[in-house]
């Protein structure tokens, strides 16, 4: 009889990208579970054993990942690391992780992380404080826990201080909520920095 502790794990024959060390890497699915997920990697000029992994690890333990043909984006955490010939083999067990990924990008075109920090914004002579909701290569989701009076295609100034992030960005979409909050769908315009380090881009074709 199976241990009711186990998970089924089935094997798939994907493939997928892994974004660790702040580099998209191809990923080779080797079996799958509603918990976690074991990839295989190739060795790469920034990665070249499982010692590389355990050095990344010391930053952080999650990682991001995509697998387009069954519609699966998010956050996982490395939990194993072993050499299978020449491939770094890598188990992850998922945190955040999105089934409707494919209809997420196909609409935004990359890849938004969940992420909860807190920054500024300018509207209309007034700063705000918001919270991100999630982020992009490309813009960002944010909630202001009060009623503003904004309008699409309006260009506002922010400060995203845990990407060291600053410039102009438009509002694509808003809607207020039932808490009497705002929240607010953007677009980058202007910004002082073009690199945003920590945020995959995972582009959908």
């Amino acid at each position: 009889m199976t241990n009711s502790r186990q998970y089924y794990r089935k094997n798939f024959s994907l493939s997928g990208l892994l974004f660790i060390g702040g580099v998209e890497h191809e990923m080779l699915v080797q079996n799958l579970s509603i918990s976690g997920i074991m990839v295989s990697i190739d060795p790469t000029n920034d990665i070249v054993d499982e010692r590389d992994i355990f050095l990344l690890l010391k930053q952080s333990s999650l990682v991001d990942i995509y697998i387009e043909k069954i519609h699966l984006a998010g956050e996982a955490e490395i939990v194993r690391v072993d050499m299978e010939g020449e491939r770094i083999l890598i188990g992850m067990e998922f945190k955040q992780i999105s089934y409707d990924a494919d209809n997420l990008l196909y609409k935004r075109k990359t890849y938004r992380k969940s992420m909860a920090s807190p920054g500024q914004m300018l509207i209309a002579e007034k700063f705000y404080d918001f919270m991100t909701r999630n982020v992009s290569v490309d813009g960002l989701m944010i909630r202001i826990a009060e009623n503003v009076a904004v309008q699409v295609d309006m260009l506002v100034e922010f400060k995203f201080d845990k990407l060291h992030l600053y410039g102009e960005s438009r509002i694509i979409w808003f809607e207020h909520d039932s808490e009497g909050g705002t929240i607010l769908g953007m677009e980058y315009q202007h910004m002082e920095r073009s690199d945003i380090k920590g945020i995959p881009r995972f582009y959908h074709q």
